[in-house]
């Protein structure tokens, strides 16, 4: 009798199976991956945190500055004003709050007023002034050595979240707008309106008189810098809200919240009315603590309040409230390194149901307050910046204009700075909770350098000013007299125009 022998159906069973198997473990890892990186909740697993692609957080290099001659010449040096009536010299300082919103300083009052605020300018003056000389000894067609011109700028598709304006005769013009969205429109105005605050003073700018340029509002170069032929890159000479130590043919601008901004639901305002209201807050809690008899005698019958209670009322733990999508792991990894520990109240923020939501001036009752970079560069700095907390940052990415001024250690240390991975976030805050004199001085040096002078609105219209000189000392108009038609439309009709109309404006010739 003879044996058959029935043939082994594992092996197709497992063929069968197998490559299922395969698809849904690799959707199910894709999913995942996804989830972490756009889940706004704080509910991701440490582990697949780790796993989360860090993207544009990728940093390989970050900016550390040190602006310690800077900080420590302000209010050192004064300029010269005119005679009195009696013959006199008077020497003038810059003096908060008197001249906090002083818009009207003169070029000698801005220089020594703002030591360093300007680097950012100077830095972009000579790298156009390189790019000037080297056109130069390959072609005869430059103008004055200046090698931007009208055409240069006639090379720069306006992409949204761009526009083109243009100062003459101290009047500011807009040639040319272009918003995706009502968020870019309003970031434009902002910025036009801001740029329009400075003009007053714009009759000492020297050579450029007439002058065009072109500004963005996205938060990225990359945004408005891809796409061009090539690598995808090429040397835009675009005004943005910040850039990358690589990105030296930009050049720098405030952001649009120093003018008023909102936050979805959160209206914000302006920034100089947030400062405000955070002082009002500051002048509250000492009234309430003479009120209290916390006050102590100085002598002669004076009371005073006892130096440094003020700290001692502050929540002694470090805040932190964002929207975690906008970069996934590094702001996940800051919310596993406060995890668990008594000094940590570091949450995501839900805009939709406003979960978790603190105000700006409820994050300065916080003796430590966390920065943390986003899509790009984080606009919510200057605010953190108004509190008398000390501020803790990773290493930036991202330099804005007033970066310079940040001091991470030595006597004028301004903010304290951790790893990109927030490894040693806890000792340092742990040796700054142990140490109330060093903090306190952190917060106070913060204050000093930021809320009460490179965050002023005259430090801002100072910036401008100067941005417009630097600017016209590599610019200059190519096209003679047949520029007189491109005049534009004048920014005080501008902004009565029509929301829907500002989006994609174009002047008439």
């Amino acid at each position: 009798m003879a044996l058959f022998h029935t043939p082994s159906r594992r092996p197709r069973l497992c063929l069968h199976i197998f490559p299922p198997c395969l698809l849904f473990l690799a959707g199910l890892s894709i999913y995942l991956l996804w989830f972490g990186m756009n889940s706004d909740l704080d509910n991701v697993h440490p582990l697949l945190t780790q796993l989360i692609p860090a993207g544009h957080c990728a940093c390989k290099y970050s900016t550390t500055f040190n602006c310690t001659s800077s900080l420590a010449a302000v209010a050192t040096t004064s300029p010269q004003e005119p005679p009195e009536q009696d013959g006199k010299k008077k020497t003038w300082s810059f003096q908060y709050p008197r001249d906090a919103s002083s818009i009207h300083l003169s070029p000698a009052q801005c220089q020594t007023s703002f030591p360093g605020l300007f680097t950012d300018i100077h830095r972009a003056v000579d790298f156009w002034s390189q790019q000037a000389t080297t056109t130069t000894t390959t072609t005869t067609t430059t103008h004055n050595n200046n090698n931007l011109t009208r055409s240069t700028l006639d090379a720069i598709p306006l992409k949204p979240g761009m526009a083109r304006a243009r100062l003459h005769n101290g009047h500011l013009s807009i040639l040319a707008t272009s918003a995706a969205q009502e968020d870019h429109r309003r970031k434009i105005l902002a910025i036009l309106s801001a740029m329009h605050r400075a003009l007053p003073s714009t009759e000492d700018l020297g050579p450029g008189d007439s002058m065009e340029f072109v500004f963005s509002v996205e938060d990225k170069v990359e945004d408005i810098n891809s796409g061009n032929g090539g690598s995808g890159k090429q040397q835009l000479p675009v005004w943005v809200l910040a850039r990358k130590a690589s990105e030296e043919d930009v050049w720098l601008i405030p952001d649009f919240g120093f003018w008023s901004w909102e936050n979805e639901k959160n209206m914000i305002g302006p920034y100089d009315d947030v400062v405000a209201g955070i002082e009002e807050d500051e002048r509250e809690e000492k009234r309430r603590s003479r009120r209290s008899g916390e006050a102590v005698l100085i002598g002669d019958g004076q009371e005073e309040e006892e130096e440094g209670d003020w700290w001692a009322k502050k929540v002694p733990k470090l805040v932190w409230r964002g929207k975690l999508s906008f970069a996934p792991k590094l702001r996940r990894m800051l919310l596993e390194a406060a995890r668990g520990n008594e000094w940590g109240d570091v949450k995501e923020l839900v805009w939709s149901k406003k979960e978790n939501f603190i105000s700006m001036q409820d994050h300065c009752k916080y003796a430590f307050v966390a920065h943390v970079e986003g899509r790009a560069y984080s606009s919510s700095l200057k605010y953190r910046q108004a509190c008398r907390s000390v501020i803790i940052a990773h290493k930036l990415q991202y330099i804005q204009h007033h970066h310079y001024l940040l001091q991470s250690s030595g006597a004028q240390q301004n903010f304290v700075e951790v790893e990109r991975d927030f490894s040693d976030l806890q000792p340092k805050i742990e040796a700054l909770i142990a140490d109330p004199e060093k903090a306190r001085s952190i917060a106070d040096n913060s204050v000093r350098v930021f809320r009460e002078r490179y965050l002023t609105k005259a430090a801002e219209a100072c910036y401008w000013r100067e941005l417009w000189r630097g600017w016209g000392k590599v610019y200059s108009d190519d096209e003679g007299d047949e520029g007189v038609g491109r005049k534009g439309m004048r920014y005080e009709s501008f902004v009565l125009l029509e929301s829907e109309k500002m989006m994609r404006f174009e002047a008439q010739s």
